[in-house]
């Protein structure tokens, strides 16, 4: 690459080993004036930073960014980095440290024009990491792992696991995504793409469940377990060889439940998987909720048991935003929350890890809080 071109009309041309000590010397010279050197340093600085955005693209797109005017910027040394950045691909080290020599005056005029900083950790500012599980006090040790329990200073998973939320007074929007941990890809997808504001519930059958709550906690989503319960169609429905029945007596509905609760640790309740049957069968629900009382957890349904109080933190689904897959369907269902949202002050709506889906909530998050509306993590939505 060459960064100076020279014309020579009398002479021939200078082979590069001769002409680059004059070109050097002539850059000197050019750059002995403080107003010239800076701005030239400022130039080349941000003319470096739009040709590698161009040559990788932006992987920041949507990320939230800082807008610096330049007419108060103070350039005062070379920033970190330029010579490892001038000498990527195609600019060898001779050149570099000329043109490092350029920033070494300080800027005393003023700039045109702004400086635009992008800030790492995706769309918002949700990529705090939530802490990592287990926390002491909360787990205790059972026949199939460790199960949540209340510690002894009265903290509950509920509380503990739970992302801190702090309402602004705008009526609240809660997503609960689920289905995670089967699809590799599609939790992945789920979990960086979404703001983490978004809460993520997981399959408790996955492999390697533990560490897909990690991952989601590290990037400051809270979680669900999904525990799967008797539909009306079962079993030619079947959920799974744990599924809650509604035909069960207390014992066994425990020692099912415990089984599951025991897969992963992180998280602050359960949702249901199906349970038409189940979450209608007054015994059944009796028993699941004397178990989730105890070990302090909350309950957040997908709109089949709402009215059930439970005496436990409990919140439903108003609405399942992809029953129709399509982007168009979607967004419908995500503005009608916002109309719920309008009216109760709160709204809270679930779906499933389709890419489709994760895309279409993806792009509403990153615009809904500016309509007046506050993003909220499910746990925010939930009342005793």
């Amino acid at each position: 690459m060459a960064m100076f071109s020279k014309k020579s009309a009398a002479s021939a041309p200078a082979t590069p080993e001769r002409s680059r000590p004059a070109a050097v010397a002539q850059l000197r010279a050019a750059v002995a004036n403080p107003y010239v050197g800076a701005s030239g340093a400022a130039f080349l600085f941000l003319a470096t930073l739009a040709v590698l955005v161009m040559i990788i693209g932006d992987p920041q797109a949507g990320a939230p960014v800082v807008r610096l005017p330049l007419a108060k910027a103070v350039v005062a040394a070379a920033p970190p980095g330029w010579r490892e950045a001038l000498t990527m691909d195609g600019a060898g080290p001779g050149v570099t440290e000329e043109v490092f020599e350029l920033s070494e005056a300080p800027v005393e005029g003023e700039l045109a024009g702004e400086a635009v900083i992008t800030l790492p950790g995706g769309p918002g500012r949700s990529r705090v990491p939530l802490p990592p599980a287990p926390i002491a006090g909360l787990s205790a040790p059972g026949p199939n792992g460790p199960l949540p329990v209340i510690a002894p200073d009265g903290r509950t998973p509920a509380e503990a696991y739970a992302r801190p939320f702090r309402s602004n007074g705008k009526p609240k929007v809660a997503i609960v995504v689920g289905g995670l941990g089967l699809n590799a890809r599609a939790t992945r997808d789920a979990i960086e793409r979404l703001p983490g504001e978004v809460t993520l519930s997981f399959v408790p059958y996955a492999e390697g469940l533990q560490g897909w709550i990690d991952l989601a906690r590290e990037h400051g989503h809270e979680v669900l377990l999904e525990t799967p319960m008797e539909p009306v169609d079962y079993p030619d429905n079947d959920p799974g060889p744990y599924t809650l029945l509604a035909s069960s007596g207390p014992a066994e509905t425990t020692k099912r439940l415990e089984w599951l609760l025991s897969r992963a640790t992180g998280y602050f309740g359960l949702t249901n998987y199906l349970g038409s049957r189940f979450l209608n069968a007054d015994p059944a629900m009796a028993a699941f909720t004397t178990a989730l009382k105890a070990r302090g957890l909350a309950f957040v349904d997908d709109g089949q048991a709402a009215g059930r109080g439970m005496g436990i933190p409990r919140a439903s689904a108003s609405r399942i935003i992809d029953d129709q897959l399509s982007g168009e369907a979607i967004d419908e269902q995500l503005l009608a929350l916002e109309a719920q949202a309008l009216e109760r002050g709160q709204a809270l709506g679930s779906g499933f890890a389709y890419p489709l889906t994760i895309a279409q909530v993806a792009d509403w998050a990153r615009e809904v809080e500016q309509r007046g509306y506050q993003l909220a993590p499910a746990s925010a939505l939930t009342r005793r």
